[in-house]
């Protein structure tokens, strides 16, 4: 389960930190003010961009924890930096968890909350179902604020090809 969990988080952490840098550098050549970035929603009723990367890196950092030992990251990023120091925290984190961890992880039952209910279910269950398109859902709509406001990114971006 560790080979499902930590590489994959990892890497969807370490692309997202360098779509972070493309975007301060955007604002900063385009002379655009980084608030217009940061506070930006693709439509009224969805997070705006900070929250999406602070959802992100919880969604990861959790994946792994609730299979091995939880932690709590509070949310008060408003700048570019920030930003990019908690996610340099989350992968951190992550890299912590030794593949002895994760054993029996598959099986493992894990509680979350749901609409106000408690949900329990099998660890593959929870990774699988739930955290990794949780981590990908936000990741993407972090990429697409960004993409739609003209920051100059791709798909090689987004998946952490160099």
């Amino acid at each position: 389960m560790h080979a499902y969990i930590v590489p994959p988080l990892d890497r969807i952490l370490a692309a997202l930190a360098g779509i972070l840098a493309k975007a301060e550098a955007h604002c900063e050549t385009r002379k655009i003010d980084p608030q217009v970035l940061l506070t930006f929603r693709l439509y009224p009723d969805m997070f705006p961009f900070t929250r999406q990367v602070q959802l992100t890196c919880d969604f990861a950092a959790r994946a792994a924890a609730r299979l091995a030992e939880p932690k709590s990251f509070p949310d008060t990023e408003t700048t570019f930096a920030e930003l990019q120091a908690r996610i340099t925290a989350a992968r951190g984190y992550i890299a912590t968890f030794p593949a002895s961890a994760h054993e029996a992880a598959a099986t493992r039952l894990v509680t979350i909350k749901m609409r106000g209910q408690d949900v329990t279910m099998p660890g593959i269950d929870y990774l699988t179902l739930y955290a990794m398109p949780q981590v990908y859902f936000h990741a993407t709509t972090a990429y697409n604020i960004l993409r739609n406001n003209g920051v100059e990114i791709g798909k090689r971006d987004f998946m952490g090809a160099a």
